[in-house]
């Protein structure tokens, strides 16, 4: 089965809408697969959609193929660089602002409420919540002004939609937030790789070291640098205790997270990570067992996974990893989105 990261999915009442990555990347998706999950749910909007005669056929088979719509295609992408996008100063590729991409995604989900009633009945987010979502703490006003033209132009089709859904509180604050981008200052999520681990104090002793990635399926989106090998660890014996020392280079944002280690399978250590300066870090004390594993096995026997460690997690691979930051480096500069363009903005250069 494709891995969540190569398939943006528009979850509909009813079914699910498949799109090929590469496609949407390029800017040119062609068709999307629709994949029914219940029948009687999605039959009104897929009628709405496809027509009769093709609703027919996908209700037989359970799927159908069918040409791609752009609002579908937009916001099945905007939901996919909101869990995905593989940012970070090694790659070379910058974070895009949430609060842009609440704003973009809740302009996308009333599109596509438009184009085919119902089919978003249940959906994760309305566009009412994604645009709270935006303009709380200001965030909207700080990550807007490098494309405030842009900006101002959704937060008027939002105010528009707004008004035809009678909610007139919002409808009255999309439109005031013209005027006040046009005096906001300019705000830049800043993202560094930080040192390794410290020096040894005298009289201790490295038993285990090594290096790791993070599988951005098992820590929160835009938290974490998204390269190779930014996790560093290492095993210290001393006098009073053996301690097992993690540090995770490039952190954007906080989150709870925790480090697991593990032999063969089977954890024996767990380290609870806090955020530092640009980096996560944390120490935990190995007991006696843990510590005679450390100490009989080769560095390369040992595993530290960074995030959720459950076997239910559909992790990912370097080859996943690398597989999408090259789809991303190559994405043409006329299919970007609104925070691409503002993340290339503010760091005035390609990527």
């Amino acid at each position: 089965m494709t891995h969540p990261v190569h398939a943006p999915v528009l979850a509909a009442d009813g079914g699910l809408i498949r799109f090929a990555l590469a496609d949407l990347l390029a800017g040119r998706a062609a068709t999307m697969h629709i994949e029914l999950t219940d029948a009687a749910a999605a039959e009104p909007w897929l009628t709405r959609l496809a027509g009769a005669e093709a609703t027919l056929v996908a209700l037989g088979q359970g799927h159908i193929e069918l040409p791609a719509q752009p609002e579908l295609g937009r916001l099945a992408l905007l939901l996919w660089l909101r869990r995905w996008w593989p940012a970070g100063p090694s790659l070379g590729i910058p974070s895009l602002d949430p609060a842009l991409l609440d704003l973009e995604t809740a302009v996308a989900t009333a599109d596509v409420e438009g184009l085919a009633e119902g089919l978003l009945d249940g959906f994760e987010a309305s566009p009412a919540e994604l645009f709270d979502a935006a303009i709380a703490d200001d965030a909207l006003l700080a990550a807007g002004p490098p494309v405030a033209e842009e900006v101002r132009g959704l937060c008027t089709r939002l105010a528009a939609w707004f008004d035809d859904e009678d909610d007139v509180v919002r409808a009255e604050t999309a439109a005031e937030m013209s005027a006040r981008l046009g005096t906001a200052t300019p705000g830049q999520r800043a993202y560094t790789l930080a040192a390794g681990l410290a020096p040894l104090a005298p009289g201790e002793g490295v038993l285990a070291s090594g290096r790791a990635s993070v599988d951005w399926a098992r820590v929160p989106p835009g938290i974490l640098d998204a390269g190779e090998d930014t996790v560093t660890w290492r095993i210290v014996v001393a006098a009073t205790a053996t301690r097992l020392e993690i540090v995770v280079a490039g952190a954007f944002a906080d989150a709870a997270i925790t480090a697991f280690a593990s032999h063969a399978g089977e954890p024996f250590a767990e380290v609870p990570l806090e955020l530092g300066a640009g980096r996560f870090s944390g120490t935990a004390e190995l007991n006696e067992t843990a510590t005679r594993l450390a100490a009989r096995v080769h560095s390369g026997q040992i595993a530290v996974v960074v995030g959720v460690a459950g076997e239910g997690v559909a992790g990912t691979t370097a080859e996943d990893r690398a597989e999408v930051v090259a789809l991303v480096r190559a994405r043409p500069p006329a299919a970007r989105t609104l925070a691409e363009r503002a993340a290339a903005a503010s760091a005035d250069e390609e990527f």
